[in-house]
């Protein structure tokens, strides 16, 4: 039994530093083969030092460590040891590839350049977190403001950060360049929650309908999905009735409303993403 743990768990750590290794030059893609040479910028720490790095003449690679260290002293505190280790190894792995790794200029076009700049960025991002560790200490800062905040949730506090730092950019690299850096920004947000998430990101159905229990046996035998039921009453009719409840991922919505539809056409069916599940009958994502 513990050999078996062990074997899996040198697996699962072999697999994540493969993904960390994979994050780490294509964060280097995007920085050297893309932005740097349009002075675009990215959001988060990675673009505070892709300004500063302008502004001060101080080498990349350098700032990118020293400004992260901080908010990795920060995740040690709030998350534990491993975590900030192998994200101050997985930081200094992408100092050190800006250092020393020869990426060529990509293409001069701008748009181009923004897009997939960003994109490569936020795939570095992105496979560095599902190896448990960070290539960008945003989002952990983003999190301890937001926990001692009534007023702010994460997504708040990265937009107002990245605000700041596109106004700056704004003033110090002209507003064309502060617009591009935008569009990188975006690019590389939509990249890590595909990879963070992917196709398989889930989300919960709620179906409420007067044939309940046909489409209940509809969904667990058919779709083999786990379901939940509540015992709720029409509002408007005062009928007692079963509310299904289930989580399926994105490819699954539609096989779901079609169960649904297919044995009653007035069923009532709510659609929402969550953020993570654990446990029950659902698909784990393909990398973890």
């Amino acid at each position: 039994m513990r050999r078996t743990l062990s074997k899996k768990t040198i697996l699962r750590e072999s697999l994540n530093t493969v993904l960390i290794v994979l994050g780490i030059f294509s964060a280097g893609l995007g920085l050297k083969g893309f932005l740097l040479s349009s002075h675009f910028i990215d959001g988060g720490v990675t673009g505070i030092s892709m300004l500063l790095s302008h502004v001060l003449g101080i080498p990349l690679a350098l700032l990118i460590l020293l400004i992260n260290l901080p908010f990795i002293a920060l995740a040690y505190r709030q998350i534990g040891l491993m975590f900030a280790i192998k994200s101050t190894l997985t930081i200094a792995g992408l100092s050190l590839c800006l250092t020393f790794v020869h990426y060529p200029d990509v293409t001069p076009d701008k748009l181009l350049t923004a897009v997939f700049g960003g994109f490569f960025i936020g795939a570095g991002i992105g496979l560095a977190i599902r190896g448990g560790a960070v290539l960008d200490g945003t989002d952990i800062v983003a999190l301890l403001i937001s926990k001692n905040s009534n007023l702010l949730k994460v997504g708040d506090v990265i937009l107002l950060m990245n605000l700041l730092i596109f106004a700056a950019a704004a003033f110090f690299l002209g507003i064309e360049s502060a617009l591009y850096s935008i569009l990188t920004y975006l690019a590389a947000s939509k990249t890590v929650d595909f990879l963070i998430h992917g196709i398989e990101e889930y989300t919960a159905v709620i179906i409420v309908s007067e044939k309940s229990d046909e489409i209940r046996e509809s969904i667990v035998r058919v779709l083999n999905r786990g379901v939940t039921v509540y015992k709720g009453r029409g509002g408007k009719t005062g009928k007692d009735m079963h509310i299904l409840y289930c989580v399926v991922t994105r490819l699954e919505i539609g096989n779901v409303k079609n169960a649904a539809t297919e044995i009653d056409e007035s069923s009532f069916i709510l659609v929402h993403p969550l953020a993570d599940v654990v446990g029950g009958i659902i698909k784990k994502p393909a990398l973890h």
